[in-house]
């Protein structure tokens, strides 16, 4: 089993920067293999959750169009963290932002695509 838990989120003004922090734990024998790609959606009142962006355990990347630009998602040497981190944020960013795990790359523009969740950290842009 893995454990996700998200950091980082805030009430920011337009224009600022957030950066968003998510770190699995488990079993390590079994995480790894569990965690070959690590995301990011994100979920606004009303509306659907939506990609942001993927990363997967050779570092390759995968963002939204809304993200190219002025979202950057990384991990870490270890593997295990990943980082969003998001500058000129906009209103319209405004969400909670889920972290998201699981063993393939495949579908990783979509929720089924992960196995593992965590709770969610808000994001609110407002000036």
């Amino acid at each position: 089993q893995v454990q996700l838990v998200e950091s980082g989120g805030g009430l920011v003004q337009p224009g600022s920067s957030l950066r968003l922090s998510c770190a699995a734990s488990g079993r390590m024998s079994e995480t790894m293999s569990e965690i070959y790609s690590m995301g990011w959606f994100r979920q606004a009142p009303g509306k659907e959750r939506e990609f942001v962006a993927t990363v997967s355990k050779r570092r390759n990347t995968y963002s939204n169009d809304f993200a190219k630009g002025r979202f950057t998602i990384s991990r870490d040497n270890t593997g295990t963290t990943i980082y969003l981190q998001m500058n000129d944020l906009r209103p319209e960013d405004t969400a909670v932002y889920y972290c998201a795990a699981g063993p393939y790359i495949t579908y990783y523009n979509r929720p089924t695509g992960y196995d593992y969740w965590g709770q969610g950290t808000q994001v609110t842009v407002s000036s």
